[in-house]
């Protein structure tokens, strides 16, 4: 089997010299990204006072870095891509040098429904657009005061120019999953959906026009849910993921992009592409060693060994006392290997190939080739 380093060299060399990369290019002043985990960059560490603990970020920051990954996340490589600086967290006011090219509202948990008392994150999709809102509003009234703070904050055109990024819906799905059947949930997704057109369209009421949704996952193939639901081999299909997850994901999915396309209907001055996350996740995970992967369910950082190496009370790079014996959850020896990090979260390799086909365009509607009205052809 070729090495994964090798593997992603190769990949990384065909996106280089593909046609596409050098026929389109990205043109954006900034980004305002809303979201859980997939793309948090930090700001549920900063919001709640938490931490994160090694093995997390050590591929990429060689330390935690508020990325529940041991390196970069999806919006991580596409902010590369894009030859924009990462985004900071809204919440992190310390560590942030500067919002000059954007901010990210995501946090770790969110939910697009209000967060439940219980929640992980209270910061739900509607509490993001709040923040932003007031983010707008200050950036403003600094503009206002003179260039003094113009290289540390958004000029006002951004705030239309400036593309939205989406990735959120996957924590009301699997959370359902633990008090409400099936049908519950899949009878739930239109409420989620309402929930998440009233945020886009107050961003859009406040200038937003540029629009990039990722859809969700499949719920069923991350290693805590199999972990979970999955104890029953007649409930698995033919990957070992949960049926049953993977099918809310899909209905998820197919409602998420007709409300895509219905928006873009209402607003023809707006440009909305849908991003389907779902496909390209579940074919690197049936295919997992053509991309030089050699565990596609089994979580690289986490407590149990064989089949899985997950157990809910010890989180990555924590220490715990179960049954009366005090156990660690480390990291692998070469998270490189591994699609799943920690049972819940994508490595960065993977997110790496992740990114890599969403940048091909194939996997957006409208596809970026012929249809993305904000992608650019460069001159040579």
């Amino acid at each position: 089997m070729a090495s994964k380093s090798f593997i992603l060299q190769i990949l990384a060399f065909i996106f280089i010299f593909s046609p596409l990369a050098h026929s389109i290019q990205f043109n954006f002043p900034a980004v305002f990204n809303f979201g859980d985990s997939n793309s948090d960059t930090g700001g549920l560490v900063a919001g709640i006072g938490d931490r994160l603990d090694p093995p997390n970020g050590q591929i990429f920051f060689k330390r935690p870095a508020g990325r529940f990954c041991d390196g970069r996340l999806i919006i991580d490589f596409l902010m590369d891509a894009m030859d924009l600086p990462f985004l900071n967290p809204y919440l992190d006011s310390i560590g942030a040098p500067t919002f000059r090219k954007g901010c990210n509202f995501a946090a770790a948990g969110s939910t697009v429904l209000p967060a439940s008392a219980n929640a992980v994150s209270p910061f739900s999709f509607g509490i993001q657009v709040a923040q932003f809102m007031r983010f707008k509003i200050r950036v403003l009234q600094l503009l206002e005061k003179g260039r003094k703070f113009q290289k540390y904050i958004p000029q006002e055109d951004s705030f239309q120019k400036g593309l939205y990024m989406f990735d959120i819906g996957q924590n009301d799905l699997a959370g359902a999953f633990y008090s409400k059947s099936l049908d519950q949930i899949l009878a739930s997704i239109p409420t989620i959906l309402v929930e998440f057109e009233t945020g886009i369209q107050e961003l859009y009421d406040q200038g937003a026009r540029n629009f990039w949704i990722h859809n969700t996952g499949p719920l069923g193939c991350l290693t805590q849910n199999i972990a979970k639901f999955g104890t029953d081999p007649s409930k698995l299909d033919e990957l070992g993921c949960v049926s049953g997850h993977n099918q809310a994901a899909r209905l998820f999915n197919l409602q998420l992009q007709a409300l895509c396309k219905k928006f873009q209907g209402q607003h023809p001055d707006a440009k909305v592409i849908h991003v389907d996350i779902y496909t390209i996740k579940y074919n690197l995970i049936a295919n997992y060693s053509r991309y030089g992967f050699e565990h596609p369910l089994m979580a690289c950082c986490g407590y149990g060994g064989l089949p899985l190496n997950y157990d809910s009370r010890v989180p990555c790079g924590k220490t715990k006392v179960v049954n009366g014996t005090e156990i660690t959850a480390k990291g692998c020896s070469d998270s490189t290997e591994y699609v799943n990090w920690d049972g819940i979260h994508y490595s960065e390799a993977a997110n790496q190939y992740v990114s890599s086909q969403i940048l091909t365009g194939k996997y957006s509607d409208p596809p970026f080739s012929d249809k993305m009205p904000f992608l650019l052809p460069l001159k040579f």
